[in-house]
């Protein structure tokens, strides 16, 4: 059998750099390199690409920069040329690439409008809905147009913000009342994302989603589990099992998700099988609205009334040890390796998009 050339794509401009090459390290050491040879192409925090030639274990803190495997080489948007170049000149022609990018300038779209540019297969949703899912304003409001329940929610810029910031304040209250989640529109992980519990606050919580992007969404306190579904496919949609996370601390920011190992996953979410079935159907559903293709994780909370209401939608999800992606998977029946092959048939299968 002819093996494949498939480029994984770690690293970024984002801050979520380091988690990404954590989920990229995992990755490539669960690829079925019978079927695959792999290219790795890591991205620099300064926006810097290079083709990398070693060991996976260097990506953790940056230590493949240090590599001397190193070589200056990026995706080529021309379509002709199908792959990477290199700065020495030499053209890696590519089947397919598998973009492991958390957060701006890789999961909003940008690498895969290059990757769609250059014809390419590329695991993962297409650009358009990339964007969709990465601005929590716009899917917001995707998620109205089609009857999904969430949270009540408002969306502020940074212009209109600074203009009259009283004026935002007392109005976001009067909607959604306190306490408040203050996130970015655009940011993931749950970067800057802040709990407002008076207009005090809430002023700093702005500041604090101001340095992450021009775009603010405010959104009510829901009282409830934190839930999380994985899901794939490109025509036919296949739901994973229902996660539920117990943050360590009072709400899951990046700190909790990522360094307190206080916090807990349990999988299957504790929630009745009838709660986590209606979960697994609005996740679809969330899924397709959204464009969806691929993979993506849909999170919800289920309140205490029963209510399953709308998160977001993260299209490049955690792959690291702890990640829920693959463990939802796995919960039923389809274990790493599998999964990202068949991750990796997906992309193959829709071909690169013109």
């Amino acid at each position: 059998m002819n093996k494949r050339t498939l480029a994984v794509i770690f690293g970024g401009v984002s801050s979520e750099h380091n988690i990404s090459c954590i989920s990229a390290k995992s990755i490539i050491k669960n690829i079925d390199y019978s079927k695959y040879n792999v290219v790795l192409l890591g991205i620099t925090k300064q926006g810097r690409w290079f083709l990398f030639n070693d060991s996976a274990d260097l990506l953790p803190d940056d230590r493949w920069l240090n590599s001397p495997s190193l070589i200056p080489a990026f995706i080529c948007p021309d379509a002709s040329v199908h792959g990477v170049i290199t700065a020495k000149g030499d053209i890696i022609k590519l089947d397919a690439a598998f973009p492991v990018l958390h957060g701006k300038n890789g999961e909003d779209g940008t690498v895969q409008g290059l990757l769609q540019l250059a014809q390419i297969p590329f695991v993962g949703c297409d650009a358009t809905s990339s964007g969709v899912c990465m601005d929590k304003a716009v899917a917001n409001a995707v998620a109205d147009a089609v009857g999904i329940a969430q949270a009540r929610w408002m969306a502020v810029n940074l212009y209109d913000y600074r203009k009259n910031p009283a004026e935002q304040i007392d109005l976001a209250v009067e909607r959604l009342g306190l306490p408040i989640f203050v996130k970015p529109a655009n940011a993931g992980s749950s970067v800057g994302i802040s709990k407002a519990h008076s207009k005090e606050e809430l002023y700093a919580a702005m500041e604090t989603a101001f340095k992450e992007d021009k775009k603010a969404v405010l959104e009510e306190f829901i009282t409830g589990s934190e839930v999380e579904c994985a899901v794939m496919g490109n025509n036919e949609i296949t739901p994973a099992e229902v996660g539920q996370i117990v943050a360590a601390a009072e709400f899951y920011d990046f700190d909790a998700k990522y360094n307190n190992p206080a916090s807990q996953l349990h999988i299957p979410a504790l929630i009745d099988e009838a709660k986590r079935d209606e979960v697994r159907q609005q996740a679809v559903k969330a899924y397709k609205a959204m464009g969806c293709e691929g993979m993506a994780r849909v999170d919800f909370f289920v309140t205490e009334d029963g209510r399953v209401l709308f998160n977001e939608v993260n299209t490049i999800p955690g792959q690291t040890d702890i990640s829920m992606y693959p463990k939802l998977f796995e919960a039923v029946g389809v274990p790493y390796r599998e999964l990202i092959d068949r991750l990796i048939s997906l992309a193959i299968e829709r071909g690169g998009i013109i």
